[in-house]
């Protein structure tokens, strides 16, 4: 499989990554993209009602092969 590079963008901010992962296959990717996400939700905070990242996993050549979403979305709900 060829290197695998993973952008990173939550809305304000969109990081490319430049160095990528060697990865064997679709299976082991799959796997990587589910534990950055897990590492930025342990990340997320209480501030803001909103917050959503997404990860783009792409070839060198800018082929996209998985797109990942992570939101947090908090609403206060008024008892009556």
């Amino acid at each position: 499989m060829p290197l695998i590079f993973v952008d990173l963008h939550d809305g304000k901010n969109f990081i490319k990554d430049t160095h990528g992962f060697d990865l064997p296959d679709k299976e082991a990717m799959r796997e990587r993209l589910v534990r950055i996400m897990a590492k930025i939700a342990r990340g997320l905070s209480a501030d803001g009602d909103r917050q959503d990242f997404l990860a783009i996993a792409r070839e060198a050549n800018g082929n996209i092969l998985f797109r990942v979403h992570l939101s947090l979305d908090i609403e206060e709900v008024d008892q009556p």
